[in-house]
């Protein structure tokens, strides 16, 4: 019995040493934290944010709320009028990488195809790859609902829209039935225009209109440091 009890009491010793690592055992590093991803919800009053500021803010928010408070977000959205600003102006430098660690862009110009041979090419922004904070796909076309479109008042460039026809929803401070802003398809389909960035305008500034064309009031966000 002795023996036995002894027998067994040396196994579960061994068997916790085996499974503790020694101190000076290195850890494995952790994943570097993403820089891009789609809201996984809107601001819930249509295109209107407050702002620039209140989109960025959004950004940030929902960035912090999965533990990555190190970057500084911006919202992917150009103005219009005096002071107008492109959004390819406001999120940095790049490269961009979402939850997964896969690569969206490497830079400003490879995300907007600027030369020949990277417009034919692509970035890799996607029905796959442009996941949430969460990790999550947004619902694409075909998806109940269809939530594709996301808000960017920008065109296929990445810059703001010459004054005139509103393409922002009044620089995204109107949740109005009326007025307009311009929509990316992140799933790259539908419409006759798969852009990511502009592929056509909302039905209204509201979130009912913003539902009705197609989408949620979802942004792009990026780590502009």
């Amino acid at each position: 019995m002795k023996t036995s009890l002894l027998a067994t009491t040396l196994l579960l010793a061994a068997s916790a040493q085996a499974q503790t690592p020694p101190a000076n055992a290195a850890s494995a590093p952790p994943p570097p934290p993403f820089t891009f991803f789609v809201t996984s919800t809107g601001g819930g009053n249509g295109a209107n944010y407050g702002g620039l500021e209140g989109a960025d803010a959004h950004c940030q928010k929902l960035a912090e709320g999965v533990g990555n408070p190190y970057k500084t977000w911006r919202a992917y959205l150009s103005t219009q009028g005096a002071g107008g600003v492109n959004a390819r102006d406001r999120i940095g430098k790049g490269p961009w990488t979402n939850v997964r660690g896969q690569v969206i862009a490497r830079d400003v110009a490879h995300l907007h195809g600027d030369t020949l041979e990277q417009a034919q090419l692509g970035s890799n922004l996607t029905r796959n790859t442009a996941l949430t904070e969460k990790g999550e796909r947004p619902k694409a076309a075909g998806d109940t609902p269809n939530e594709h479109d996301i808000v960017t008042g920008s065109t296929p460039e990445g810059r703001a829209f010459p004054e005139g026809a509103d393409k922002t929803c009044r620089n995204y401070s109107s949740g109005a039935e009326d007025g307009s802003v311009q929509l990316g398809h992140f799933d790259r389909t539908g419409g006759g225009n798969a852009s990511w960035n502009s592929a056509h305008a909302s039905r209204g500034c509201s979130q009912p209109k913003l539902v009705a064309t197609g989408g949620a009031g979802l942004l792009y966000c990026f780590a502009a440091n």
